[in-house]
């Protein structure tokens, strides 16, 4: 009975598994209290101002997930090579994400700040908050090059089993960016602490302050990302040649292409769904931009076990280790939905109160704790997903992903929220209804594959045979 247990819940992979997870869900909790804070400041300067900030989220999000996409490519390379013992290997391919960073960084920043001033037109602002909102958007993608350094580098690190080093960087990127925010958005002011009256500084800029404070705190993160890589022993690029490598570039560009492709086309969608949420009115925008930024804490979990199976399947395809691949596969699965079961349960209780810490408008409040609550009973079946697509791309297997996500996105999402909200003249709920349809759907499609063994390219290989 003992070893039948053993077999089945593989208990000894639960110490590595966290090992790599904590810090890449410490990192992320930072980033996302950071996130509530700037939420919180700008919302103190009313309603207008959280929408110009939030106008343009989800071309952030479609910007900086395209480059995450590249860094996968070097994720499964790397963390590949490193389970064949191939260290040299891996240092090459470090090398090459260096090219991958001047590339994708200075191709962004052209772009970004050539069309800073009609995203707010696409994006269907209201009039009264483009000019704000593009000049937001402007300032935050001048560091353009920076940001590309912390995606990818920290990626590379991550892959070679160092998550504690980008959440070191992430831990000072974020007290610049607080300690800037505090400096920059308010006016000079005297503030009481016990019986002083302390007199703090201030800009005043509101709106153009978190923007220059955020900017500032990237161009901080980027410099000391690039730093650690440079002085870390096992993935170093120093004395490497960042001249194109096509042994190495190919097989990155294999996994890398089908999911940015699916990372631009799901992006592409988000920026379709928030265009019909602001078309929704300034209480909608708001309430959609808060609860997405509350809601980004809860799927922390998620995303830092998805770092821990990405690496450790990587390593075990490239060890070529049948059982290490299943073992893990099982034992993370049960970790993430046990977490997100939490997660969820959390949200669900909470989410008037987590509302509330960004805005006193009523409507806002009530608005964004419905479309909180409902999507807080989806997040163990999202949770299943992000696993399973996180082994996968640890693998290299980036098309099946890819597939199931467009379908999801454009199949389910936009086409449902245009009937609902640009046909039908239903509001935000409707939106988040779909939204939440479209992560089930994922679920469906994810375990389905799972459960067929067609996930597990070692399993298929030794069938082969």
């Amino acid at each position: 009975m003992r070893k039948h247990l053993q077999i089945h819940m593989p208990w000894g992979m639960v110490p590595t598994i966290f090992a790599l997870a904590w810090p890449t869900m410490l990192e992320q909790l930072l980033q996302t209290a950071v996130q509530y804070i700037d939420t919180a400041m700008v919302g103190s300067l009313g309603t207008e101002a959280t929408a110009a900030v939030g106008a343009t989220t989800t071309i952030n999000w479609l910007i900086g997930s395209t480059i995450s996409a590249i860094g996968i490519g070097f994720l499964a390379f790397i963390s590949q090579a490193y389970g064949a013992g191939e260290h040299e290997k891996a240092k090459r391919a470090s090398a090459q994400a260096v090219l991958a960073v001047l590339i994708c960084g200075s191709f962004f920043t052209v772009l970004t700040l050539s069309l800073s001033g009609v995203i707010p037109v696409w994006m269907q602002v209201d009039l009264g908050v483009r000019e704000l909102a593009g000049q937001y958007f402007f300032i935050l993608y001048t560091p353009m090059l920076f940001r590309a350094a912390s995606i990818i580098f920290g990626t590379v690190l991550r892959a070679a089993g160092d998550t504690k080093t980008p959440m070191r960087v992430g831990i000072w990127v974020n007290i610049i960016n607080v300690v800037l925010n505090f400096l920059l958005i308010y006016p000079g002011r005297t503030v009481a602490i016990f019986s002083y009256n302390i007199w703090i500084p201030g800009a005043g800029l509101g709106v153009i302050g978190a923007a220059i404070a955020s900017s500032i705190a990237f161009t901080a993160g980027g410099i000391g990302i690039t730093a650690a890589l440079w002085k870390h022993s096992l993935v170093t690029p120093k004395g490497q040649s960042i001249k194109p490598d096509w042994q190495v570039l190919k097989p990155c560009l294999k996994v890398a292409f089908p999911n940015a492709l699916q990372r631009f086309g799901t992006s592409l969608g988000y920026v379709a769904f928030a265009a019909m949420v602001n078309s929704l009115g300034e209480i909608s925008t708001a309430a959609h931009t808060i609860a997405n930024t509350v809601e980004s804490a809860f799927y922390i979990p998620g995303y830092g076990m998805q770092t821990a199976a990405a690496t450790l399947a990587g390593n075990a395809l490239g060890a070529r280790d049948e059982k290490k691949m299943r073992d893990l596969a099982r034992m993370i699965l049960m970790i993430e939905v046990s977490l997100m079961i939490v997660s969820g349960a959390l949200l669900f209780t909470f989410a008037p109160h987590m509302m509330r810490l960004f805005s006193k408008d009523g409507q806002v409040i009530l608005l964004g704790a419905t479309v909180l609550r409902m999507v807080a009973v989806s997040e163990p079946f999202y949770g299943v997903s992000i696993i399973i697509e996180g082994m996968m791309q640890g693998m290299g297997n980036t098309m099946m992903p890819f597939i199931c996500n467009i379908i999801g996105m454009w199949g389910i999402r936009i086409i449902g929220t245009f009937i609902c909200t640009q046909l039908l003249s239903m509001g935000l709920v409707s939106a988040w209804a779909c939204m939440i349809l479209h992560n089930l759907l994922l679920f469906v499609m994810f375990t389905v594959y799972y459960l067929t063994g067609r996930w597990n390219p070692i399993k298929s290989r030794l069938k082969s045979v």
